[in-house]
């Protein structure tokens, strides 16, 4: 293997070396490889400096050093002698050694050599032309040395050595007869000073060339080298190009792993929120089905009190028993407005309040002395800011969330435990990452904080789903306390966090946002006297509890009153009798509903007055009513006091107008 390569290089060489342009005669570089020429000069020259710089002191040296042969052969000429060596010959070597050090000179430092070693052969020509014979006869084999100084030791170039060298030839011709050499002795020195000079012609040849074909070989492998790494530059361009691409792919591919899990994540979490939906699906279609009984039901507990108490004197021992049976009924109506408010099917009327005020009215409520009794070993405390802001929620839904939350932060200390109760104004100037994301802005924060049990993680994340308790067989809950809290919050635009571990209790933090306005005065208690009437009313309702209890209020009224049990018989006796106004139930099974009915009814009376009355929110079916002329939305269950103002306003506006 490694004989094969030898041999690939080798031809490899060989076919390069074919490029190579050089004059036969002075070597330069010619042809394509011309442009070679003053490169290779400062090459030849820096490469040899150090070499000639040596041989030049040798040179000196060995020079200096044929005194002694001086003294030995020329005893009465010596002085004439060291004189040429000593002050012209070994002087000029230092000169040229000197100049080697300036680079100014480095480009004529080949002439300087060459005329150097002319010089040196001039030298010993002279000491031949002033030393008597036959002594001056021995003196030619110094101009040998000179030759091998000139040719190899010094480096000069064939043009420069060949020049200098039959120069020294000439000289000692025009010496040998200047001094009569006899021809025998001549021929002789001739023949080998001849001869010498041109071995030393073919080794100055040899090295030059040898030299330039060297530098050749090196531009040819810088050149090579250049191309490889020009090559290996576009290599590593495309590497890296390449590895951008890969990068860019991976991050593309980490992107799209990371919108995947994103988008598994939301998938998830739209499952969750499915569930979650059908779970209030469930709710609304359960809230639906009972909350109109459930309402009718309770018009009794809410309406026949105010009748019975028109008819008590104002001292009868019975009349705080009535009082408390209809604030009783009071409370059951607005439970089932907040299930039916979970279930968004609700009324929800929002006025400006203060967190501190409904604390303050819990605090005092039976439901919280009865609390107190059920969990005496409870330490209740409370901490409300004086300065606290206003919000702007329902009075009934924050109530009822105070006491859920309350209720749960008592019920979760198994042991003897502490609740304590706070309010606070708080700034967040950037969102906060609590249970949920809670945006920047101005909040009113209930805190509600316990020594209990505390909840576990996933606890923490169901907490709020409806039906979802970990409370023990005969504890109270139903699972719809902490549902009507997450329900309330949101649909005052607040925000819930939660902090707990499992034994180390709970925090839960309510966000309200904060209003500027301020609470309206508490409205003065109307006279029932001021809103009696004579006119007729139709009461049309499918439930014969609500037509009598509602024929009776407004009896007691003094409104002159007609019932009919549906839409049908009420549309049948407009059209045979005059009536002032139409108290109108939304929802009547079987039959046509509300606002079918009142579409029927104007058609024979177009200025008919009407108020709505239901169980459920102001739906689009009671909107569309209105817009065909109903007047006022009245929710059941209805109180004297409600009727009285409702149709006493829907009366007198449309009067005036």
């Amino acid at each position: 293997m490694d004989a094969m390569i030898t041999s690939d290089f080798t031809a490899a060489a060989k076919n390069n070396l074919q490029a190579m342009k050089l004059n036969r005669i002075t070597l330069a570089f010619t042809g394509s490889s011309a442009g070679l020429e003053s490169s290779f000069k400062s090459y030849y020259t820096n490469h040899t400096l150090a070499h000639i710089r040596i041989a030049l002191l040798m040179g000196a040296l060995m020079y200096g050093s044929f005194g002694i042969l001086d003294a030995l052969l020329l005893p009465n000429h010596k002085h004439l002698a060291w004189l040429i060596r000593y002050v012209f010959v070994c002087p000029m070597i230092l000169a040229v050694f000197g100049a080697t050090f300036l680079p100014s000179l480095h480009r004529i430092l080949q002439p300087l050599m060459s005329i150097l070693i002319a010089l040196g052969g001039l030298g010993i020509v002279l000491i031949i032309i002033v030393a008597p014979p036959p002594v001056n006869y021995y003196y030619y084999a110094g101009l040998m040395l000179v030759f091998i100084f000139g040719y190899s030791f010094i480096y000069l170039r064939f043009l420069w050595a060949t020049l200098s060298g039959w120069i020294i030839v000439i000289l000692y011709e025009f010496a040998a007869l200047l001094t009569g050499t006899p021809d025998a002795v001549l021929i002789s020195n001739n023949f080998f000073f001849i001869s010498a000079n041109i071995a030393g012609m073919l080794v100055g040849y040899t090295i030059e060339y040898a030299n330039r074909k060297n530098f050749f070989l090196m531009h040819l492998l810088a050149d090579e080298q250049q191309k490889i790494q020009e090559i290996n530059e576009q290599l590593e361009f495309r590497v890296a190009a390449r590895t951008n691409e890969l990068a860019i792919s991976n991050q593309r591919l980490t992107r799209e792993v990371k919108e995947r899990i994103l988008a598994e994540q939301e998938q998830q979490r739209l499952q969750i929120q499915l569930k979650q939906a059908e779970k209030m699906e469930t709710i609304g279609n359960m809230a639906a089905g009972v909350a109109h009984d459930l309402n009718n039901i309770l018009v009794g507990l809410v309406s026949y009190p105010d009748l019975v108490l028109m008819r008590m004197a104002e001292d009868n021992p019975l009349r705080d028993e009535v009082i408390q049976i209809k604030n009783s009924g009071e409370r059951a109506a607005a439970m089932v407005q907040d299930l039916l408010s979970m279930a968004r099917l609700g009324v929800t009327e929002k006025k400006v309040l203060n967190l501190n005020i409904i604390l303050n009215d819990y605090l005092q409520s039976p439901e919280y002395q009865c609390l107190q009794q059920d969990h005496r070993h409870v330490t209740i405390t409370a901490n409300l800011a004086p300065d606290l802001l206003n919000i702007r929620a329902s009075v009934m839904q924050i109530a009822k969330t105070v006491m859920n939350i309350v209720t749960n932060a008592c019920e979760a200390n198994l042991t003897d435990g502490a609740v304590q109760i706070g309010t606070s104004n708080r700034y967040l100037e950037e969102p906060c990452q609590g249970l949920e994301t809670i945006p920047e802005g101005e909040y009113a924060i209930l805190t509600v904080q316990d020594t209990g049990i505390g909840m576990r993680e996933e606890d923490r994340q169901h907490i709020f789903e409806p039906f979802y308790t970990k409370k023990c067989l005969g504890r109270s809950g139903t699972g719809l306390g902490m549902t009507v809290v997450w329900h309330t919050v949101k649909e005052m635009g607040g925000f819930i966090d939660i902090r707990s571990a499992e034994g180390q209790g709970a925090v839960i933090e309510l966000y309200f946002p904060v209003t500027r306005e301020e609470i309206s005065s508490a409205p003065v208690k109307v006279s029932i006297e001021n809103y009696r009437g004579t006119e007729r009313v139709l009461v049309v309702d499918d439930i014969a509890e609500q037509r009598r209890i509602a024929a009776a209020i407004l009896t007691k009224l003094g409104y002159q009153v007609v019932t009919v049990a549906g839409g049908e018989a009420a549309v049948a006796w407009i059209e045979q009798h005059e009536v002032d106004i139409v108290m109108l139930d939304m929802i009547m099974d079987p039959g046509i509903d509300g606002c079918e009915t009142y579409r029927r009814l104007i058609q024979w009376n177009p200025r008919l007055k009407a108020i709505i009355v239901s169980g459920f929110s102001e739906s689009e079916r009671v909107r569309e009513a209105q817009r065909l002329g109903a007047g006022r939305y009245l929710s059941k269950p209805y109180t004297l006091e409600g009727i009285a103002l409702a149709i006493r306003a829907e009366l007198d506006d449309r009067s005036d107008g």
